[in-house]
């Protein structure tokens, strides 16, 4: 049998068993009900980089408060970022919107059944592209991710560093080879299943998998080795003190973010960088701590109050370190110290530009990083009488 023959069985075996695995039984998912397009490029959208448990819920949800292109496009942008809160990674939800927009405005509101229209719309790349595609048109797209890459790499024994662009090329082309005729949508679903609930990233199941018998990665016992992926750098470590500030009234005091850069538009906890290396040790003793007792972090409590008097004008007096807490982005992770404090005598009724009262009651009416929407839920106005 020549090397060409032996591909094509190789990659005949891999689509008819994949394909017939898929339709016999996959996961119950509600953007899987139907073949809409709109429902389809949500989930998908939301699925990147995050859980399918932790999607569900926020796709029900949001599918009920925009259920067609047209009502995402018009409705209110913090509507639309405090339906996503939780979630992340916001800029995907502006660039949702931002192309819920483009159809209304270029495509009557119906996603096209073109490859370059579709990935011409904002915020969709090539593998979005290809499960629009494949799962409402049945194009025959690849939609290539990190569990295909995965997938693919263990079965066919590629030793390609899928952290690199070249690998992601060769792997799309291997995928597209792979797509069957009239079955392009389930083809593309088998391989994401398959990802998600076989060959996992660790510990995968490979004697329920549909194609062990001739899988390279399980034959040659590197499965454990392959995908080929160099490490990216780990996040860059922030510094932070935030102040939860009250008024008379048990309002909290908010404010928003700059309309560009990371979290645009939502609001937050106000809050400052440190120095490197300046922030103080663990703590001592049990949180809360009261200014001036033993333990207390009184040069971070004065950095807080120094930088958001310098920048924005507020002048607050930190009375309390009430908690630590942290979250990492993509780049970089902030180390939050957090400070109860209060407007600084004569400080006036007047807020600087950008900030606000947030009452008990009303965190609906603000969308909140994840972090500060735990904060609030622990500490914020609702969370007690005070």
């Amino acid at each position: 049998m020549t090397a060409l023959h032996s591909q094509e069985s190789l990659n005949a075996y891999y689509t008819e068993n994949l394909l017939a695995w898929y339709r016999r039984g996959n996961r119950s998912l509600p953007w899987r009900m139907n073949r809409d397009p709109y429902r389809i490029w949500i989930s998908e959208i939301m699925l990147q980089q995050t859980r399918v448990e932790t999607v569900i819920p926020y796709f029900n949800r949001f599918m009920d408060k925009f259920p067609t292109v047209e009502a995402l496009a018009n409705a209110p942008e913090e509507e639309v970022l405090k339906a996503w809160e939780g979630l992340g990674y916001y800029s995907r939800a502006r660039n949702l919107q931002a192309a819920a927009r483009e159809l209304v405005q270029d495509y009557d509101g119906v996603m096209p059944n073109d490859p370059e229209a579709v990935r011409g719309l904002k915020g969709i790349g090539p593998y979005t592209a290809g499960a629009i595609l494949s799962i409402a048109y049945e194009r025959p797209e690849p939609a290539v991710d990190g569990n295909v890459m995965r997938v693919l790499s263990r079965f066919f024994l590629l030793e390609d560093d899928i952290a690199k662009p070249s690998a992601r090329v060769k792997i799309e082309k291997l995928a597209r080879s792979l797509i069957p005729e009239g079955g392009a949508g389930d083809f593309n679903q088998g391989l994401m299943e398959l990802g998600a609930t076989v060959c996992t990233p660790k510990s995968p199941h490979c004697l329920t998998c549909p194609v062990m018998e001739r899988c390279g990665a399980r034959l040659e016992g590197r499965v454990d080795e392959l995908p080929v992926k160099s490490k990216a750098k780990p996040p860059r470590p922030e510094a932070r003190v935030a102040a939860l500030a009250f008024d008379d009234a048990g309002r909290v005091l908010i404010r928003r973010r700059p309309e560009s850069g990371l979290l645009a538009g939502l609001w937050e906890l106000p809050h400052a960088l440190l120095p490197a290396g300046s922030k103080e040790g663990a703590p001592t003793a049990s949180l809360p701590v009261p200014a001036g007792a033993p333990g207390y972090p009184a040069a971070d409590a004065a950095a807080l109050a120094a930088e958001l008097a310098a920048a924005d004008g507020l002048r607050l007096v930190p009375e309390a370190w009430l908690t630590d807490a942290e979250h990492t982005f993509s780049h970089l992770r902030w180390d939050m110290r957090v400070f109860r404090s209060r407007l600084a005598p004569g400080a006036g009724a007047a807020l600087p530009p950008g900030y606000a009262w947030m009452a008990a009651g009303e965190e609906a009416l603000y969308p909140f990083p994840n972090l500060f929407v735990k904060l609030l839920q622990a500490f914020g106005p609702s969370a007690f009488v005070r």
